[in-house]
């Protein structure tokens, strides 16, 4: 699968916060994910596919109320891509709150090797 390719089904499945789905279809199995440092709730970096599942599995339990989501369409470069995401969520415990955040994934060999958050 090319870079576009990849980056075009990744925001589709992120528009359906079907975030398990895409990694197991498009990340490689040593992926790497990196969290901006002020994210408390999760390691600053992640390694293999099975703990980036369950850092997203983590998030969701997380979640009361998903009242909004919004996904960029991809830049794309040669072997990277970024889109922005936006969501309107109610926070078990921490209320309603907005997040914004730049999500940069590098491609090799077809399957998303890294993904790196910024707010």
């Amino acid at each position: 699968m090319t870079t576009p390719e990849i980056a075009q089904k990744l925001v589709a499945h992120c528009r359906q916060a079907k975030w398990e789905a895409a990694q197991r279809e498009l990340y490689a199995d040593d992926a790497v994910s990196l969290e901006p440092a002020q994210t408390p709730a999760f390691a600053k970096e992640t390694r293999g596919l099975a703990a980036i599942i369950e850092k997203g599995r983590k998030f969701d339990a997380m979640i009361e109320t998903l009242h909004a989501l919004s996904v960029s369409e991809p830049v794309v470069a040669t072997n990277s891509f970024a889109c922005t995401m936006s969501l309107d969520v109610t926070m078990k415990g921490q209320g309603r709150m907005q997040m914004k955040e730049l999500c940069v994934y590098q491609v090799k060999d077809g399957r998303i090797v890294s993904e790196q958050f910024h707010v």
